[in-house]
């Protein structure tokens, strides 16, 4: 199914403002063809922080699935872009990166919903995953966040490694950003052969939302609140120097107002969606403005990361299938 950029980007947003998709698409996927041209540009294999796999013209380069049960979401996700072995080799050494930040229950959806994370763990070992970590750098006490968001429990139970962050286990690296340079970065970051980057879709006081780029915050250690004096410039060095191997955005329960912590269920939307694609920048442009009616004009952060290299702010302009699970 091919239609011009405008179209393809309207239908695009109504598919998730009518909260389900057509009838028309329910069981098969519609794949919206974009018509850049794909980038001939060889990944920077050497960059130990670009997990990114080549690209491949023959499977979308995002996917947008809903429906019912979140894990089935995630699996029929990956499979529209290639399956799990695309990503993933045996032997692998993978760190899955939700938002484990707050003291939160999964229905106030201020952190990734556990089923989530739990059938990205259990496709990882499917696919020979040598070793899956789970991690990630709590704003709140860090065994109060990861019990009661339920990541933990999930993850152990489908055999990752649950590791809660620990101040000898942060090293200085320069990540030679615009506005980022010496700072303490959380080792498992830094000893993995692949990254999966796993938001929720929030609301942010001071950002407007909180998505994939920002979720790298929680690589971080140090006086972490001293970056949003220059916010937008800070999450593009993060997206710069944390490139993954692939953005799969839990949109299933979102926090449409009051977040990141939320904490009332009256300010979260069941939206039972997932978005997954090798193009970050994408992922976040088109959450943003389907679920906020957010664009680059607010969140400049989006242009900055696409004039950085980072992806397509046209998110119209990917490949792009979109399913009922």
């Amino acid at each position: 199914m091919t239609a011009d950029p405008a179209n393809r980007r309207e239908l695009l947003l109504k598919l998730l403002r009518l909260g389900g998709l057509s009838a028309a698409t329910a069981g098969a996927a519609v794949w919206f063809k974009g018509r850049s041209r794909r980038p001939e540009e060889t990944l920077a294999a050497t960059l130990k922080h670009n997990f990114a796999v080549p690209p491949d013209p023959s499977h979308p380069e995002m996917a947008v699935v809903q429906g019912e049960d979140p894990r089935q979401l995630v699996r029929r996700a990956i499979e529209e872009l290639g399956g799990i072995r695309r990503f993933v080799a045996r032997g692998d050494v993978v760190v899955v990166k939700p938002n484990i930040a707050w003291d939160r229950t999964p229905e106030q959806a201020a952190n990734t919903n556990p089923l989530v994370v739990a059938e990205l763990v259990r496709l990882c070992k499917e696919a020979g995953a040598k070793k899956v970590v789970v991690t990630d750098v709590s704003c709140n006490e860090p065994r109060r966040c990861f019990q009661r968001s339920g990541i933990a429990a999930a993850a152990r139970a489908e055999g990752a490694e649950v590791i809660l962050p620990e101040e000898r286990k942060f090293k200085e690296v320069d990540l030679r950003g615009d506005v980022l340079s010496a700072w303490q970065v959380f080792e498992p970051f830094l000893a993995a052969d692949k990254m999966i980057n796993v938001p929720i879709a929030k609301h942010h006081s001071l950002t407007g939302v909180t998505l994939g780029m920002k979720n790298w915050y929680g690589i971080l250690g140090g006086p972490r609140h001293r970056l949003h004096q220059r916010i937008e410039e800070s999450l593009v060095d993060l997206a710069d120097f944390m490139r993954p191997t692939l953005t799969l955005m839990d949109a299933y329960r979102v926090l449409i107002r009051n977040g990141p912590t939320g904490g009332n269920i009256a300010d979260t939307a069941l939206k039972k969606t997932v978005i997954a694609s090798t193009d970050p920048v994408a992922v976040d442009a088109y959450t943003a403005k389907a679920f906020w009616d957010l664009d680059e004009t607010r969140l400049r952060y989006l242009r900055l990361a696409q004039d950085r290299g980072l992806g397509k702010l046209k998110f119209e302009d990917l490949r792009t299938s979109v399913v009922t699970a």
